[in-house]
C-alpha cells in the first residue's frame, strides 16, 4: 500500500513537469509568432512613412488630396445638368477649369493603368516639375501640339490645362507638383495653358520655379485668332453682340478695342516683351499655327528638336481630315479608330465683313513686323 502510494505520487509529479513543459512550449511559440506578426505588420508601415518623408506620394494619396481641392469630377455624377451642358473645350474659357482638372486626372489614371489593373505610375518614376511648357496662345493651336506630342514615349503631359501660374498659384509649388504625371530617367514632363502667355504674373513665377524651363508659344495669324476666338464664345453665348461692335470702339471712326480680349491676345510683340525680362530668347520657341495645320510633322520636327527628343513622331502618324480642316493622327496600335481633336475644333466661322477684317489686319501689321524682329521668324501673316 505505501509502495503504491509512492509510485502514484512520483508518477503524478512526472505527469506535472511534462504539463509544465508542454505549456512553456506553447508559450514560447506563441511569443515568437507575434514577434514576427508585428515585425512583418510593422515593416510596410515604416517604408511607406519614410516614403512619404522623401515626398515621394502615392498615387492615390494625391488624387484625394487634389480631388479635395476641386469640385467633383463629372465621371462621379454623369446625370448632373451642369456636366450634361457643359461644352467641352481645351481652349476655351475656363469658368469650370477645377471641374475639367478633375475629370482630366482620372482620365490620366486611366491610360496609365496595365491590363493586370496595376497603375504603372503608381510604381514606376518620380513627379517632377514641367521641364517644358506650352504657354500660348489661346486658339492657336495647342491642344493639337500636345496631342502630337503626347505620342512620343519620352513625353509626359498632364492632360488638362492646370492654370497655376495664373489662377492656382497660391495653392504652392508641391500642389502644382503633385499634379505632373510620373517619369522616368529621360522622360520629359509637359503641360499646356495657352493664358500664361498674356498674364504679367506668369513669366516670374515660371522663373521662381526654374529659369530653364523651355517655353513653346503656338502663333497664329492674329485676325483669324480674333475671329476662331469670338467663334468659340459665340457658341456658349449665342446673344453675344456682333464680331464688330466687340472689335471697333467706333464703327464711324474704325478704331480698334485693344481692351477686348480677344484682340489684345493678338499683340503678340507686347507680351513676349514681359517674357524676355525673365527668360532668354534661345528658351523660346515658336511654332506656326498654320504649319501645324498644312506640315505637321515638318513642325513637330522642329519642336523635337527644341526639346532634346529624338525625332519619332513623323508623317507617318498623320493624315489630313477633310472634313475638319486638319490634321488627324492615324488609328494608334490597339485602338479601334482614328484620334482627331473634339467637336468644338474645326468651327465654321461666321461671316465678317472683309472692311472690318482689313481695319483688324492694318492694326495688327506693325506689332507683326515688331514680332517677327523679336522672334526672328516671319509668318507670312501681312
Amino acid at each position: 500500500m505505501g509502495c503504491s502510494g509512492c509510485r502514484f505520487r512520483f508518477n503524478f509529479g512526472k505527469a506535472l513537469s511534462k504539463v509544465s513543459v508542454f505549456f512553456t512550449m506553447v508559450l514560447i511559440f506563441t511569443y515568437f509568432f507575434y514577434c514576427l506578426s508585428g515585425f512583418c505588420n510593422s515593416a510596410p508601415r515604416a517604408a511607406h512613412r519614410q516614403q512619404t518623408l522623401d515626398g515621394d506620394y502615392d498615387i492615390l494619396d494625391d488624387r484625394r488630396r487634389i480631388l479635395g481641392d476641386l469640385r467633383p469630377s463629372p465621371r462621379l455624377f454623369p446625370d448632373a445638368p451642369f456636366y450634361r451642358n457643359r461644352t467641352a473645350s481645351a481652349d476655351a474659357e475656363q469658368v469650370g477649369a477645377p471641374v475639367e482638372l478633375s475629370q482630366n486626372m482620372l482620365d490620366s489614371e486611366k491610360e496609365s493603368t496595365q491590363s493586370n489593373g496595376i497603375p504603372v505610375s503608381n510604381t514606376f518614376g518620380a513627379k517632377r516639375f514641367p521641364q517644358a511648357i506650352i504657354i500660348g496662345v489661346k486658339k492657336g493651336g495647342t491642344r493639337a501640339l500636345l496631342e502630337f506630342l503626347r505620342i512620343h514615349p519620352d513625353v509626359r503631359a498632364f492632360g488638362a490645362e492646370p492654370h497655376f501660374f495664373d489662377r492656382f498659384y497660391d495653392k504652392g509649388l508641391e500642389w502644382y507638383r503633385n499634379l505632373m504625371p510620373r517619369t522616368l530617367d529621360g522622360q520629359i514632363t509637359m503641360e499646356k495653358t495657352p493664358s500664361y502667355f498674356v498674364t504679367k504674373e506668369a513669366p516670374s513665377r515660371i522663373c521662381t520655379m526654374n529659369c530653364q524651363t523651355k517655353l513653346i508659344v503656338v502663333v497664329r495669324d492674329p485676325v483669324t485668332r480674333a475671329v476662331s476666338d469670338y467663334t468659340q464664345t459665340l457658341s456658349k453665348n449665342p446673344g453675344l453682340p456682333s464680331f464688330q461692335s466687340l472689335a471697333l470702339k467706333n464703327s464711324s471712326t474704325g478704331l480698334i478695342d485693344t481692351t477686348w480680349s480677344a484682340v489684345r491676345i493678338g499683340l503678340y510683340a507686347k507680351h513676349l516683351e514681359n517674357w524676355l525680362q525673365y527668360f532668354p530668347l534661345s528658351h523660346f520657341l515658336f511654332v506656326s499655327g498654320e504649319r501645324l495645320v498644312s506640315d505637321p510633322a515638318g513642325e513637330m520636327g522642329r519642336v523635337q528638336d527644341f526639346l532634346g527628343l529624338k525625332r519619332v513622331v513623323s508623317d507617318k502618324h498623320f493624315y489630313f481630315n477633310q472634313t475638319k480642316g486638319f490634321p488627324c493622327l492615324k488609328k494608334p496600335e490597339g485602338s479601334s479608330r482614328p484620334r482627331c481633336l473634339g467637336k468644338s475644333k474645326g468651327r465654321p466661322h461666321p461671316q465678317i465683313s472683309s472692311e472690318v477684317l482689313q481695319r483688324l489686319r492694318d492694326f495688327y501689321r506693325p506689332f507683326n513686323h515688331r514680332f517677327y524682329q523679336m522672334s526672328g521668324q516671319d509668318f507670312g501673316w501681312d
